[in-house]
């Protein structure tokens, strides 16, 4: 993997340029989050500080699209990067024949990776406030499966790892 800073600066000419989506490509390569069922990605409106969305689009069980913002390297690198690697957990979900089909569980399980790159190893730790921000969401959508239901039974010591996690930013 090129050093860091190699991987920003080729970041920013390609977005400098106009070519996001290649930029995108780039990240994926150098993060190793490639996925052979990847269609591409296409671009959507630009994002707000605020608020930054990408979505994994595509039937089950067939190649994915992720949209991204055209502005989305205009925003913290290992921010953008972390959202990248949970857009490819969808993709990877998707993909499966054991897809799950319930959409807590699919985002519970892209949050956790957020948190704990069991994945995705090479994608660094966003920051503390963003982390919390990522444990909170997964927690959101544990408590949408069904009460003390076999989903919430089958994530439980996830939870707790979570949970501790996030005690320990607070």
């Amino acid at each position: 993997m090129k050093p860091y800073s190699e991987i920003v600066q080729n970041i920013q000419t390609l977005h400098e340029l106009g070519e996001t989506i290649q930029a995108a490509y780039f990240v994926l390569k150098e993060y190793d989050l490639e996925h052979p069922k990847l269609k591409g990605f296409e671009l959507r409106e630009k994002a707000k500080p605020e608020y930054v969305l990408m979505t994994t689009e595509g039937n089950f069980g067939e190649s994915q699209i992720i949209k991204i913002p055209e502005n989305t390297f205009e925003f913290e690198f290992i921010l953008m990067l972390n959202l990248l690697a949970h857009e490819m957990v969808h993709v990877i979900q998707k993909s499966s024949e054991n897809c799950p089909r319930d959409r807590n569980e699919r985002e519970w399980q892209a949050y956790y990776e957020m948190l704990f790159h069991k994945i995705f190893p090479l994608v660094p730790n966003a920051k503390s406030h963003q982390l919390k921000s990522f444990g909170n969401k997964a927690i959101e959508y544990y408590n949408r499966m069904e009460k003390d239901g076999e989903l919430q039974q089958k994530y439980a010591t996830q939870k707790a790892e979570v949970e501790h996690l996030i005690s320990k930013i607070t």
